[in-house]
């Protein structure tokens, strides 16, 4: 989850892979998830390295009628105790949302709990937080009318927010950029202008990575000074080691295949 920062990661939410994980989303990195026994291994040693970081981490049962609910990460954006409760992007994902929706009611007690309504469109997987400073991608899952819902909310709780229009060959933010600590963002080269996230809060780097490494851009930063990153991507886990980081390498292919990346598989909260 890219709305929460280091010290706010304690607990994550993930769900189960279902046995329709076959028929997931795939037109960006991946042409279809193959082997679901093996992406349920692959899921299960995502889960153990947050586990050993320290993190609680909870498994919701899977919905066989949605191929895409593992990527849990598009059905809340939690930032600060508040909980925005998009409407995703895509019509088939949209009832993902509920178990969700009430788990996330139920554990964390007095949220402030904000429902997207009309022909507002989000998905959470559009956000990334660096610090203080949110950015949000303006693509074919996130509209004008939900930016404009997240901007009010962070608004509220006197965070800024900057758009970043996504290009066609990427699905979310988060596809192609990440912090893997609290002031530093990776991203591909030629994906996005070097202006892209403007000028930063003193401290903060943007770090460009290749462009052949672009799923290799999305990371999770985890406490003691860890971050998890997808194999294969050998100049990100180069800087990542530059940074003082210590990297816990993970077979991710068959989140790949279903257009997912290491964060759409969880929440933090």
């Amino acid at each position: 989850m890219a709305t929460v920062r280091l010290d706010q990661k304690s607990r994550a939410l993930t769900r189960s892979v279902p046995d329709s994980y076959h028929s997931a989303l795939a037109n960006y990195f991946g042409s279809g998830p193959t082997d679901i026994e093996l992406a349920r291994a692959q899921h299960s040693a995502y889960c153990e390295a947050m586990k050993a970081s320290g993190i609680e981490v909870t498994v919701l049962s899977a919905d066989e009628n949605h191929p895409d609910c593992i990527f849990v990460e598009d059905q809340a954006v939690i930032i600060d105790g508040h909980v925005l409760l998009p409407v995703p992007g895509h019509p088939s994902r949209v009832n993902e949302q509920p178990p969700i929706a009430d788990y996330l009611i139920e554990k964390m007690g007095g949220a402030q709990i904000c429902r997207m309504s009309g022909d507002a469109r989000m998905d959470g997987g559009d956000i990334l937080r660096l610090g203080d400073l949110f950015f949000v991608g303006r693509s074919s899952r996130t509209n004008d009318e939900g930016i404009k819902e997240l901007e009010d909310l962070l608004h509220h709780l006197n965070y800024e927010l900057r758009i970043i229009d996504i290009p066609e060959g990427a699905l979310h933010l988060t596809s192609i950029a990440s912090t893997p600590t609290d002031n530093v963002i990776i991203a591909p080269e030629g994906m996005l202008s070097k202006d892209a996230f403007g000028e930063l809060p003193e401290g903060s780097e943007v770090y460009w990575m290749p462009i052949e490494e672009t799923y290799g851009c999305n990371t999770i930063g985890l406490p003691g000074n860890k971050v998890l990153v997808a194999e294969g991507y050998p100049t990100v886990l180069e800087k990542m080691q530059e940074l003082g980081l210590e990297s816990v390498v993970l077979d991710v292919s068959q989140f790949r295949a279903g257009d997912g990346s290491l964060t759409c598989c969880s929440l933090f909260y």
